[in-house]
């Protein structure tokens, strides 16, 4: 009975956890890393294929995006989910998909005239709607049974529309551990979603620690503070440009604005447009719109009963071809833009600050949280050039930071969420968070409250039966890294794995006639002529 990190360790993103019951494998989350790569994180070490199920917190893509690879790489299990996050994944994994086939295309395209060979995505559409299709929703509180060794419940955990931390018990030889993973935890009165809910202690706690050194700023109402962005944005005659994650982020942002316009807090502006610039945004807000109102908070709730639709309002516009998301720039009329991605590391966002970074009338406005190593961290730091497309871009528009705006818990509420479990967890796992922030949490636990308390690398295992480490590595930096770099790591570590199929398969044919075995080991040997010549 052992738990082994991958992914997130001493990181925000990646987040990758494999328990083995009984001799058999789960995962917990299959992220895909996002922003800059700090540390080398251990490929799944086993084959896909021998994988049984994956339990899922939320849809991010940090903690969802590798699912179709597992796919691809053999996975033929099931995916536990809330039904929310299922629905979320349909459209998230398809929009990843596109994006990896789109970006194979064009390097295919430019490498072929350079005389390059040709670059495999890291996965397809036609992977996506494998992994779609291994989803199996499930409702919050409901215990579940997964395997005769592993049961689980899902607590709604206030991040995300159906994100959820994870109550899981693990059961070998007649000796049951339970394990809890926090998922992201989200921030308390964000609007829309409902505050994380309580659940029970466990024997180990694995937490994420995003904010595990900082603390929200609280000072004012986000409705007010956006309203005063708006309003000195729009008397320049500038854009505001709102960088925002597709899934959650648009759609609190769309609540805030419908506020502000019923409340007339923009003066001189009425009627001020507002654009929606990304498809997967506006896919994910109609799932929002059809969802079941339970999954919302009372304030939420209140408005709908009222018959107000809480994300739509006169003067919102979608874009969803190109030709519509180009039209927005070419209007002079001062507006409102929220595009993706939250941390512009790709999309339709960038071509948006390509047209309005330049000009000193307009703002970029931040409300999510920007990792390291991302075009986002780089703006909001106080980067004077950034390159856009080949171009070098100055920065002249104002920079602005809605404060204490995160789907993140910060210290405060990841101490509230840890101190509210009972009973009191023998070891807690801090993990998603960047190296500082990570210890430091860690080190709060262990002095501030007395929790024992460990940050693991990534390749970290620990026997939950005999409740020891059976290794602990330390960290080792990635001296370079760059998107070609990780999409070629996805190729080789779907090569590994079909290797070590190929391993199992030669195992189980031990016995089979002499005929049969000679003609598999002439095609392996044929395999091996192709690679060593």
């Amino acid at each position: 009975m052992k738990v082994t990190f991958l992914g997130a360790t001493h990181e925000v993103t990646g987040s990758c956890t494999l328990l083995e019951v009984a001799g058999k494998y789960y995962l917990v989350d299959c992220g895909m890393e996002q922003g800059r790569d700090t540390f080398v994180n251990q490929e799944i070490p086993v084959p896909a294929g021998q994988i049984d199920f994956v339990l899922l917190t939320h849809a991010h893509i940090d903690h969802s995006g590798k699912l179709p690879l597992l796919c691809k790489n053999g996975f033929k299990g099931s995916i536990f989910a809330t039904t929310e996050t299922c629905n979320l994944c349909d459209i998230m994994l398809k929009d990843s998909a596109h994006i990896q086939e789109f970006e194979a295309e064009w390097r295919n395209r430019k490498g072929k005239r350079a005389g390059d060979s040709e670059y495999e995505p890291m996965y397809t559409m036609e992977d996506a709607e494998e992994a779609i299709r291994r989803l199996h929703p499930c409702s919050y509180g409901e215990m579940i049974e997964v395997s005769e060794e592993v049961s689980v419940r899902f607590t709604d955990v206030g991040h995300l529309l159906g994100s959820a931390c994870i109550e899981v018990w693990l059961t070998e030889d007649g000796v049951t551990r339970k394990m809890l993973f926090s998922g992201d935890i989200g921030n308390t009165n964000q609007p829309i979603i409902r505050d994380p809910q309580p659940v029970e202690g466990a024997d180990y706690v694995v937490i994420e620690s995003t904010y595990g050194n900082r603390y929200h700023d609280k000072s004012g109402p986000h409705v007010e503070t956006l309203a005063k962005v708006i309003q000195r944005t729009l008397d320049r005659g500038g854009n505001v440009v709102i960088p925002s994650f597709a899934i959650g982020r648009t759609q609190e942002m769309l609540y805030f604005i419908r506020e502000i316009k019923e409340r007339g807090l923009v003066k001189g502006h009425d009627g001020f447009p507002v654009y929606v610039d990304s498809p997967l945004a506006n896919e994910a807000t109609g799932i929002f719109l059809q969802t079941d109102t339970s999954c919302f908070d009372d304030e939420t709730r209140e408005v709908i009963a009222k018959g107000i639709n809480p994300i739509m309002f006169n003067g919102l516009n979608v874009a969803v071809s190109s030709e519509e998301s180009k039209a927005i720039n070419t209007d002079k009329t001062p507006k409102v833009i929220i595009s993706a991605s939250g941390m512009c590391e790709a999309g339709r966002i960038r071509h948006h600050l390509k047209h309005n970074l330049w000009r000193p009338e307009c703002t970029v406005l931040f409300v999510g949280y920007q990792a390291v190593g991302t075009l986002g961290r780089s703006l909001n730091d106080g980067a004077k050039t950034v390159k856009l497309f080949g171009e070098d871009i100055a920065v002249k528009a104002e920079i602005d930071v809605l404060a204490g705006k995160s789907g993140h818990a910060d210290k405060q509420g990841l101490l509230d969420w840890i101190n509210a479990l009972s009973p009191k967890p023998k070891l807690v796992f801090v993990n998603h968070g960047e190296t500082d922030s990570c210890e430091d949490f860690t080190k709060c636990l262990e002095t501030e409250y007395g929790y024992k308390a460990f940050a693991p690398y990534s390749g970290t295992v620990f026997d939950l039966k005999d409740e020891k480490f059976l290794e602990c590595p330390e960290g080792i930096p990635v001296e370079k890294n760059t998107t070609g770099q990780q999409r070629s790591n996805a190729t080789y570590e779907r090569l590994r794995s079909n290797g070590q199929r190929l391993m199992d398969a030669i195992k189980k044919a031990e016995g089979m006639p002499n005929k049969e075995l000679a003609r598999y080991a002439s095609q392996i040997e044929s395999i091996i002529s192709k690679m060593t010549s």
